[in-house]
């Protein structure tokens, strides 16, 4: 089974991630092969034209370190290698669409209420995957 893992570092990660370590029986069955994607914001253009390319292409690539490194160390504890990605752009749109394009069997993601409706509604991350992708998502909470 071909499984993503969709992470940005927040507590909500990490939720998913000690979800995913307390059942094992469900999600973690051995053979399964891990994708953890984080997707980083774009700069505005203004910033981007201020810097040079290689200054960019390094911020990227130190914002996706900090979320993805910590997620790999926590599943190895628990035997999993998980190949590790980083994309830039609109988080909804390129989860569905890695999933989709990549026939990914299941999204894995984190989520989270807002306001005084907390418990129905969910992120806006999760509810453009949802909208975008006809791959199952487990959203933990």
């Amino acid at each position: 089974m071909k499984i993503l893992l969709a992470v940005d570092g927040s507590p909500f990660t990490q939720k998913m991630l000690a979800y995913l370590a307390a059942h094992d029986e469900l999600v973690l069955q051995g053979r399964n092969e891990y994708t953890a994607l984080t997707v980083q914001s774009a700069l505005p253009p203004r910033a981007r034209a201020a810097l040079s390319k290689e200054m960019v292409d390094e911020y990227y690539a130190e914002e996706s370190a900090q979320v993805l490194e910590p997620v790999r160390k926590f599943l190895a504890q628990s035997g999993i290698t998980l190949a590790c990605r980083s994309e830039v752009g609109n988080a909804g749109e390129i989860i569905a669409k890695i999933a989709e394009s990549e026939k990914f069997d299941l999204i894995i993601m984190g989520t989270h209420g807002h306001g005084s409706l907390g418990k129905l509604v969910m992120g806006s991350v999760s509810t453009k995957v949802l909208a975008n992708c006809s791959v199952p998502v487990m959203l933990i909470r």
